[in-house]
């Protein structure tokens, strides 16, 4: 099986929790036509810092897997890499949940894709203005 790697430059920022998203294409075979890349659909990410951490001035990233159906939802989670805070993990999983994309393309055909997603928890703001 092979996969196809897209990025998205796109951040967005709740608060502040930061992601960004990197796209593997699922497919047995990937052919010749190209992957359209899904496009996240956040205007606020449904990730919500715990306040117990925030409170404790703790920061840290949880990396996620999630698959992108073909219609732009999420219908897995899993924790790649634990910030290890349980805290920071359920939450990440929990908000990732409610993401949406517009679906992957091959050609016509919407495809199911697995990302990669980071999120950042930090009190402070990202230099030049937090979103890159």
């Amino acid at each position: 099986m092979s996969s196809t790697v897209l990025r998205l430059g796109s951040l967005a920022r709740f608060g502040s929790v930061l992601t960004s998203v990197a796209l593997v294409g699922l497919g047995a075979c990937t052919g010749d036509q190209p992957i359209e890349q899904p496009a996240p659909l956040y205007g606020e990410v449904p990730i919500v810092y715990p306040l117990s951490l925030w409170d404790q001035d703790i920061e840290g990233e949880t990396l996620l897997r999630v698959r992108v159906t073909d219609t732009g939802g999420v219908d897995s989670v899993e924790v790649l890499e634990t910030s290890g805070y349980p805290a920071f993990d359920s939450a990440a999983i929990a908000g990732a949940r409610d993401l949406r994309f517009s679906p992957a393309r091959r050609g016509d055909e919407r495809i199911p894709v697995w990302a990669r997603v980071p999120v950042h928890f930090s009190k402070r703001p990202r230099p030049g203005g937090g979103l890159d």
